[in-house]
Order: structure tokens, then C-alpha cells, then sequence
């Protein structure tokens, strides 16, 4: 699998639903993530009690992503993230948009950098996520 083909089926999943998410995150994976909440630095245990977590509050939790971008091992991608709280089981809303930069090692995520901001439900904003072919 090339290192696309790897971040791509990570996105490809639904986070409140996946079994095996984990199992695409390398053991020494360190993730780097700036929010509008500021920063979070996560190992392979934080981000695996993260996905926990996400199963608790979530009934779905998928990416749409409008870019995906290669560079050898090294991974860019552009994604809105959209869920299904429990409180609201009958809507989906956009979360968050999100810039990632992973560095692929040994067929897993290994270094991941994160950028986010809360989602603007604007259609504009939205839009402007669309997939875009590459």
C-alpha cells in the first residue's frame, strides 16, 4: 500500500463505527495538532483513548476530503469532518476543517501535523471543501 492509499483509508472511515482504526496509527506515532482550543500534542495512547472517546459521543464521525496530496512518504490532506452527535441522531453536522501533513512509516501513520478550526456551516464555507480532483 502506498503511503496515500494508507492516509486515504484512514479517512475513509467512520471513527464512531471503526474496530480497527488504531490499527493504521505506527506505535511511536507523535500527532501535533494547533486548534482554535490551542495546542495538543498526542502519542500512540492519547490518540487511541481520543478514537475511544469518539465512540462515546459520536453515533457517526466521517471525513470528506477536497484534497489529498503526495509527496513520497509525506501525506497532505484537506477534509471537513462531519458527525452525528447522540443528542441528535437525525442530523449530521459539519464540525470541523482541518489541513493534516502525515509522514507514512512502515504502512502506518507515523508523524502527523494538524491544523483545525471549528466549521462554518455557511454553504460557501461548506463548498469551498468540495472535493476537488487532484
Amino acid at each position: 500500500m502506498t503511503a496515500k492509499d494508507v492516509v486515504k483509508s484512514f479517512y475513509e472511515l467512520d471513527l464512531a463505527k471503526a474496530e480497527n482504526a488504531i490499527d493504521l496509527v505506527h506505535k511511536d506515532c507523535k500527532l501535533l495538532w494547533n486548534s482554535t482550543n490551542g495546542f495538543t500534542s498526542l502519542d500512540y495512547d492519547g490518540i487511541k483513548k481520543m478514537l475511544e472517546g469518539l465512540k462515546k459521543a459520536f453515533l457517526s464521525f466521517n471525513y470528506r476530503v477536497s484534497h489529498l496530496l503526495e509527496d513520497h512518504n509525506t501525506i497532505t490532506a484537506r477534509y471537513t469532518i462531519y458527525v452525528t452527535s447522540i443528542e441528535r441522531p437525525e442530523k449530521e453536522d459539519a464540525l470541523a476543517h482541518f489541513i493534516s501533513i502525515w509522514e507514512v512509516k512502515d504502512g502506518k501513520l507515523y508523524k502527523g501535523y494538524e491544523i483545525s478550526q471549528l466549521a462554518d456551516d455557511s454553504s460557501e464555507s461548506l463548498n469551498s471543501y468540495a472535493e476537488i480532483k487532484v
